[in-house]
């Protein structure tokens, strides 16, 4: 009994110094921004600043937005937080902004994002790598952005507009309420599968089409998966030796093996094609080529950004004309004129003369940002200019999109919907980088131009044909959904439509 006791009360005992280790270690770290005298926002242990995003009280991008306001309310240009125990940059003026993105780039070469190409090669693709391999991959895909390749593809959108059109007539002759979400990324699938793989997906004729199956898998994020995402981006070389993926293998398997299948049959049948795959596969075969497996991850991001984030915005955008009849119909006004120069019909160059689509997308993505945050990391020391302020290597860098979106300074009553703010006059009053949908500098959105071609296609499409009003199914206010990677609505929205008769 004594025995027993004894071990009882030294196995208490360790465990007590081991909790008193791990909590003065948690302290010691907490004073990293004391240290570095750059004010910050108090941290708990043991998730730093991210408790209420950790317990599922909010959207992880409406906690960043948050940390702004509180920052600007104190009047600080930049401070610090904790994420679990990685003390964070957080950046709010804009100019220190462009500093860090553009002006001082070679400083934050990187972005502080978990990949595993070992485990997981669809997971080394350019937004994820790193250095120099970063360098040469972007200096390769970048010709294939240009406005003439997105000429070329261009007929592949209006292909699948036109199925697109079919499903909403059908949808309209019930007279229900449309998740319109769900229809708009129909299309965007079927165009990304067309131009990423060089398949046609067939969304819209069948739900269960393994694309839209795994393009559903691949956002829906469960809280396991929340959690593996969060350690892994915190403790990137334990997650590394421990082998953990982005994605699930199930996934990763799918797309690997329709890559592989694709380039095969074309390269075996001599088989060309105006697409996204085909560019990847010249430069495959092309002097210092991409592997298959570089291939297979371009391709992959291409669809895994394509997809969702264009589908959410003709969404969002939807949603606010909906509410907004005025500017639904000055929108629908200027499709008409603009098309009726085009013979009616939807082309590329009829695309670029709407000024007024992009000013109401521009206000789209400045409220609903598809990436409410962008991050950076220090890849040398960097003394902030005019201030006694060194950020150290290997610090990640938040720059806080959707709270600089949101700020009364740039953007008076943000909560309200006004195209009028992308006015040219307006914009060139503003600081450049108050608008930041895309990222900016070297390392800012490659596919930014594919993105809002496709979007500016569907919401055509769908203004020119139809006109739309707020379901009383959608909850409003909008809440954004806790566990999307990307902005998202919760319980999805639902709109009325009604065809527009010739």
């Amino acid at each position: 009994m004594l025995i027993s006791v004894s071990l009882i009360s030294e196995v208490i005992g360790v465990v007590v110094a081991l909790l008193v280790s791990i909590i003065c270690y948690y302290k010691w770290t907490y004073q990293y921004w004391r240290r570095k005298n750059l004010p910050y926002l108090e941290p708990q242990i043991p998730f730093g600043n991210l408790t209420e995003s950790v317990r599922r009280k909010e959207n992880f991008g409406i906690t960043i937005r948050h940390f702004y306001d509180e920052m600007k309310a104190k009047g600080w240009k930049h401070g610090g937080v904790y994420f679990l125990l990685s003390p964070t940059y957080f950046v709010l003026d804009l100019d220190y902004i462009k500093n860090i993105m553009t002006k001082d780039f070679q400083h934050f070469v990187d972005r502080n994002i978990y990949y595993n190409e070992k485990d997981d090669p669809l997971s080394a693709h350019l937004v994820n790598v790193t250095g120099t391999r970063w360098r040469n991959l972007r200096s390769k895909l970048t010709p294939t952005f240009t406005s003439g390749k997105m000429k070329m593809m261009f007929h592949t959108l209006v292909e699948c507009e036109a199925n697109l059109r079919k499903q909403m007539e059908a949808k309209c002759a019930t007279k229900e309420a449309i998740n319109i979400k769900d229809v708009l990324a129909c299309f965007t699938t079927d165009v990304i599968g067309s131009c990423a793989f060089g398949l046609e997906c067939k969304s819209f004729e069948d739900e269960s089409s393994p694309f839209r199956v795994y393009g559903k898998k691949i956002f829906a994020t469960t809280r396991p998966q929340r959690y593996k995402r969060m350690f892994a981006t915190n403790f990137q070389k334990l997650a590394r030796m421990l082998g953990v993926r982005n994605n699930p293998k199930d996934i990763a398997d799918f797309y690997m093996n329709v890559v592989k299948d694709t380039v095969n049959y074309r390269e075996k049948n001599n088989y060309t094609r105006n697409d996204f795959m085909q560019l990847l596969i010249d430069l495959k075969n092309g002097e210092d080529g991409l592997t298959i497996n570089e291939v297979a991850a371009q391709s992959f991001v291409f669809f895994l950004a394509g997809f969702e984030t264009s589908s959410t915005l003709m969404t969002f955008t939807l949603y606010e004309l909906a509410r907004n009849e005025d500017i639904q119909d000055r929108l629908r006004d200027e499709i008409r004129t603009v098309l009726a120069r085009h013979d009616g019909k939807i082309t590329y160059d009829a695309i670029q003369e709407m000024k007024y689509m992009s000013q109401v997308i521009d206000e789209s993505l400045r409220m609903y940002p598809p990436a409410p945050l962008t991050n950076r990391k220090c890849v040398k020391d960097y003394k902030l200019p005019d201030e006694d302020i060194i950020i150290e290597k290997g610090t990640s860098v938040v720059i806080p999109i959707m709270g600089i979106h949101y700020d009364e300074d740039y953007y008076p009553n943000p909560k309200k919907f006004d195209p009028e703010r992308f006015t040219e006059e307006n914009k060139s009053s503003r600081h450049h980088y108050a608008h930041l949908p895309f990222g900016e500098g070297p390392r800012n959105c490659i596919g930014m131009r594919f993105g809002l071609m496709q979007a500016k296609v569907g919401l055509t499409s769908m203004i020119r044909n139809f006109k739309f009003a707020v379901n009383e199914k959608t909850m409003e206010p909008l809440k954004m959904a806790l566990d999307s990677i990307v902005l998202t609505a919760k319980g999805d929205i639902w709109l009325n439509a009604q065809k527009i008769e010739k």
